[in-house]
């Protein structure tokens, strides 16, 4: 694992198998796919430096200039590795010879960075969207936290603000003596068309440019030089801060009446509709974010997702399976064609959505994955995981996002390597070309994807396939490499564009029966995360798809290709050090949300399902399989095994879930926490290193502190292995605990994978 993280450190990237077999049928039999995890903008160690000029292409290939090429310095010639074209050095490298080289000759550099100079910068736009068919303490939470944010803004930063309920409302923020507001009926659908006509945006209005004309958001904003209609509805925050804040402060709940037994009528898609006009229309092509913040769900014009009425239930699973939900799949086409017009403008939305009920998260997915937008689910505007992670946002520091704009996406591989698609938060570009696999998985027939939306944690898991053919079995020989090259092209938050590349090469193995070279290289952490997002990839566009079976079968396979064992003897079967643990991260992936929905609504399904499609490794191993450390007064804190039997009356227990952190105290604690000893350091520590984790994460993970055997221990009994259930034959150790479930445990699941994998 340690040689995994090294790597992930220097490059960012971890592969399921460090070594890949020489023929597509050899790497069918590893059942796990060849795949990689990539985290484009994770943050550079302190002694690289930013290039300040362009990077070198290959003139056939494209690709960048990297530690991998053959260089001949009498002829200034380099040769590229992935189409073999030779290429002359430009001028200004004329100066180089073997003892004086630029830095994207050297092996530490195999990720750099470029910031090619410019005189062009774009300012970040923010359009807040905000709904307001809320409760007025609701709403106040909503407003002060909106409030604080814009402070934290930087003073260039672009400003607008939309409001909603049954009719959308676009402010106009030019006008500070008078308040002015468009409003649109939020009843129907209303055409791209229509919205900028309303706002004097369309060819016919006076305010309109041609497109070559329109205003190209440069540093001269900050001088207010660029088009006035951009700044009717778009103002710098150190112009509008007042003027947003004394509309913040007027904004009244929606005053449409609600009839008793129905809901609100709103229109969450239209408001929707029309930030991505008025964003279209003003800054089209430069980092943009439309910010939702949701407090119920849509029942007027598109994008409804239940009815009006409070006696029609909000869809759930249940009816999903059996397509009895009468407005999701109108609702799912409307946000993919508003997905469609963000990715083709370069826009991002993130969804802030806030409700002891469903908001439409599940519709509305599609729409924020696509453009790589944030999302935040919480119980309520006044919750801690909102304003702690609406607050991260925008602050800057260690713990800053580092948010990056209107960002494509390209990898560039070998001859013997092809690409079957991408997993994660990015839209296809479909450029096809003769790297694109016949196969494909998520987003594919393409070698470059669109990330409107990117920050230092944001992940893509890309899958490979092996090309198979005679003129290729030369290069595939054992021992030879081949290369991958990953690049980047974003706009930083200083508004300058960037290109970051990532060459990596990986070796091929010899095909042979036990597959010592491939074991060596197997990342079960990264394997695990592959496989979660995999079944829950194919669980949302597969029919009748069976996430428990697949995985099972999958795991058993595994078992008797890599496993060692005694054919039909159960007990002669183990597994090589680097296959150990995966059964165990099989294991808890067939517990866990992704694949069992039951007591879960489809809102909170697709919000793990984002998280889980995002993240790193490291964060989607913690999503899959939770970390235990139990403190103790006889010594320091340490890892526990997640199981019943961690839980014993004189110790404290930190489950980090991901999405939640638990602080469960065994009764005698408890015990002597209402005696008065809560303010030892003993007992503090656990608190302080739940908020620790608290303050790094976004979103930030709800923190549960509860007592064995009070109601809230379920969170962590949920989560560990029923190693003692109300059924066993033996009962829990001495003021341990069991817990009430049919599950098997681990033990149970690993004696039937063993007797299952040695039959085969």
């Amino acid at each position: 694992m340690a040689h995994f993280a090294q790597q992930e450190a220097q490059d960012f990237v971890r592969f399921t198998f460090d070594k890949w077999p020489s023929s597509k049928i050899e790497a069918s039999k590893c059942v796990v796919p060849m795949a990689a995890v990539y985290t484009p903008l994770h943050r550079f160690s302190a002694e690289k430096q930013t290039l300040p000029y362009p990077p070198l292409r290959c003139r056939t290939c494209s690709a960048l200039l990297c530690p991998y090429v053959q260089i001949d310095y009498v002829g200034k010639l380099w040769v590229c590795p992935f189409c073999f074209q030779r290429n002359h050095f430009p001028q200004h490298y004329h100066h180089m010879n073997e003892n004086n080289l630029p830095p994207e000759l050297f092996q530490m550099y195999s990720t750099v960075e470029y910031a090619p100079p410019s005189e062009r910068a774009s300012p970040p736009v923010f359009l807040f969207v905000l709904d307001t068919c809320l409760i007025e303490e609701e709403l106040t939470f909503l407003k002060t936290a909106l409030q604080q944010a814009i402070e934290l803004l930087p003073e260039h930063a672009l400003v607008g603000l939309i409001t909603f309920g049954t009719q959308v409302h676009v402010h106009e923020l030019g006008s500070a003596d008078m308040p002015k507001a468009y409003v649109f009926r939020g009843s129907k659908e209303i055409s791209k068309e229509t919205i900028l006509d309303h706002l004097g945006l369309s060819p016919s209005g006076r305010a309109f440019q041609p497109k070559s004309q329109q205003p190209t958001l440069t540093a001269n904003v900050r001088d207010g030089t660029f088009v006035s209609s951009v700044k009717r509805f778009l103002l710098p925050q150190a112009e509008c801060e007042y003027t947003l804040g004394a509309l913040l402060d007027d904004l009244q709940r929606d005053a449409w009446p609600v009839q008793p037994g129905h809901r609100p009528m709103r229109c969450t898609g239209t408001a929707l509709a029309v930030a991505a006009g008025l964003l279209g229309a003003c800054v089209p092509g430069t980092g943009a974010r439309i910010m939702a913040f949701l407090g119920g769900p849509c029942t007027e014009g598109p994008g409804t997702i239940v009815g009006k009425e409070l006696s029609d239930p909000i869809r759930s699973h249940k009816d999903l399976e059996k397509d009895t939900a009468p407005y999701y799949h109108k609702a799912i086409k409307f946000y993919q064609g508003l997905s469609k017009q963000l990715v083709d403008q370069g826009h991002v939305l993130d969804l802030f959505a806030c409700a002891l009920d469903q908001v439409g998260v599940a519709e509305i997915k599609v729409a924020v994955e696509r453009t790589g937008g944030l999302v935040v689910l919480a119980e309520s505007f006044g919750n801690p995981v909102f304003k702690e992670s609406f607050k991260r946002v925008f602050e800057g520091g260690e713990n800053a996002l580092g948010l990056a704009f209107n960002g494509t996406f390209e990898v560039l591989c070998s001859k013997d390597v092809k690409i079957q698609g991408i997993i994660g938060p990015c839209a296809s570009l479909e450029k096809k070309g003769p790297s694109c696999s016949e196969t494909v998985i998520g987003q594919g027939n393409s070698s470059a994807w669109k990330m409107c939306g990117l920050d230092s944690s944001t992940s893509l898991t890309i899958f490979f396939d092996i090309a198979t053919s005679d003129q290729s079995a030369a290069s595939q020989a054992p021992g030879r490499p081949f290369f991958l090259q990953f690049i980047t092209q974003y706009q930083h938050s200083d508004g300058k564009i960037r290109i970051r590349a990532t060459t990596v090469y990986r070796q091929w193995v010899e095909n042979i029966a036990n597959g010592e070279e491939l074991i060596s290289g197997f990342d079960q952490e990264t394997a695990a995360v592959v496989f979660a997002r995999l079944a829950s990839h194919k669980m949302e566009t597969e029919e009748e798809f069976d996430a428990t079976r697949w995985l099972d079968r999958s795991l058993i396979r595994l078992s008797s290709r890599f496993g060692h064992y005694i054919k039909d003897d159960p007990l002669s079967f183990r597994f090589d050090p680097e296959f150990a643990i995966f059964p165990q991260f099989m294991f808890n992936l067939r517990r866990s949300q992704f694949v069992q929905v039951f007591n879960n609504s489809p809102d909170e399904t697709a919000y793990f399902r984002m998280l889980l499609n995002r993240e790193n490794v490291t964060n989607s191993v913690v999503m899959i399989q939770p970390s235990l450390i139990t403190y103790s007064l006889q010594g320091p804190p340490e890892p526990a095994l997640l199981d019943v039997a961690a839980i014993a009356v004189d110790r404290i227990l930190l489950l980090d879930a991901y999405f939640s952190v638990v602080v469960f105290h065994g009764m005698n604690v408890a015990q002597w926490r209402n005696a008065g000893y809560q303010n030892q350091p003993e007992y503090q520590a656990p608190i302080e290193d739940a908020n620790a984790i608290i303050a790094e994460r976004f979103p930030a993970p709800r923190l549960v502190v509860c007592d064995q055997h009070g109601s809230q221990a379920r969170f962590l009994l949920a989560k560990l292995n029923p190693s003692a259930t109300y059924n066993s034959a033996q009962g829990p150790p001495p003021g341990g605990d069991i817990i009430f479930t049919d599950d098997v445990s681990l033990q149970v699941f690993v004696e039937h994978l063993q007797r299952l994998a040695v039959q085969s």
